[in-house]
């Protein structure tokens, strides 16, 4: 069966050109520094998002968590949203891997604000204190939204002001500039370090970049093989990253319509109540006025009629849209997703 998958972006199969360049990738050691094709990602990466360097790593975590322990020592603490990815997604990496503290902190979406940073933020006095050293935010986020220019400049204006460094979780860095109708470069003026995901809508089968100063990816690097993520002949991966960022960013566009089509869709069924302000890219959450077990079996009520989607978390469903997802089959989803709720009345 030909599975609608709408879970989450990283589920997108590689292109058939991607697929072709594989087989065709020129590839040397890339702990030697010798893979053309890593060398050519990421230095094409860099450009995208005007920063000194890039370098290839295996996913997004890895490139957040390496951003993490490049920017900071152990003990230091990190000012950051609770919802973020590094919070929620990624196993108390920060405190394993690099031994610091996140100052976890509420904001309306998760969005950081000047006055929240000048709340939290602890100067280093020289003393036993625990103090700040790193700046957190991720654009697009997690919840859906995403992050104006304005917003952007304020954060990084305001950890400027005591001397911080600024990491951007760009995961889905290109869905944010393609909904803002900005260069991605507009964006990446506002923070030191960038984590730019291939494998979610970009659709590449694998693999992150994490981009900044020269000084400070030839840290990280060091640090990645602290990590175990040092990689040999990683040409054949990265020839489908240098494709999804020359090809798949304008198609974007495609996945954050059908999302808006869908939750204009849902919205109006009854019993769903679609987080209509959320829908700035590809993602769709809604809540379902419907019983705990009907929730809990509608993953598998949906996957009989040949659709994936993810279960509950935190009170809210969600859909993802992607490449491998056309019109066609999102109002296919929302046909099966309404009879479905009609059979339960």
């Amino acid at each position: 069966m030909n599975y609608i998958d709408l879970r989450s972006d990283s589920v997108t199969q590689p292109t058939q050109e991607m697929r072709d360049a594989m087989y065709t990738a020129s590839v040397g050691d890339d702990f030697f520094g010798d893979d053309p094709t890593v060398k050519n990602l990421e230095q094409l990466c860099a450009r995208k998002v005007g920063k000194e360097a890039g370098l290839f790593v295996a996913s997004g975590t890895m490139g957040n968590q390496l951003a993490v322990m490049t920017h900071t020592a152990r003990g230091d603490e990190i000012i950051i949203s609770s919802g973020s990815h590094i919070v929620v997604h990624e196993v108390g990496a920060a405190a394993v891997l690099s031994g610091v503290m996140l100052r976890v902190v509420e904001c309306k979406d998760d969005i950081l604000t000047p006055e929240i940073i000048e709340k939290a933020v602890r100067p280093n006095d020289g003393g036993i204190g625990m103090h700040t050293s790193l700046v957190c935010m991720e654009n697009a986020l997690t919840n859906g939204k995403v992050m104006s220019l304005e917003q952007m400049k304020a954060v990084y204006d305001t950890a400027k002001n005591y001397n911080l460094p600024v990491h951007l979780d760009g995961a889905r860095l290109f869905n944010a500039s393609v909904a803002l109708g900005v260069d991605a470069k507009e964006l990446t003026q506002y923070c030191d370090s960038v984590m730019v995901c291939l494998s979610k809508g970009l659709c590449a089968p694998v693999g992150s970049v994490l981009c900044g100063s020269k000084e400070f990816i030839e840290k990280a690097r060091r640090n990645r093989q602290l990590m175990g993520g040092g990689m040999r002949q990683a040409g054949f991966v990265a020839a489908c990253g240098i494709i999804a960022l020359e090809k798949m960013v304008d198609r974007l566009k495609d996945d954050h319509d059908n999302a808006k089509y869908m939750a204009q869709r849902l919205n109006k069924m009854k019993g769903v109540k679609v987080l209509m302000d959320n829908v700035d890219v590809n993602m769709v959450f809604f809540k379902l006025d419907k019983p705990k077990e009907f929730i809990y079996s509608l993953p598998g009520k949906m996957l009989e009629y040949g659709i994936k989607m993810a279960g509950e978390e935190g009170g809210l469903l969600r859909f993802i849209t992607n490449n491998d997802v056309s019109r066609a089959d999102v109002i296919r989803v929302c046909d099966v997703f309404e009879k479905i709720l009609k059979e339960d009345e």
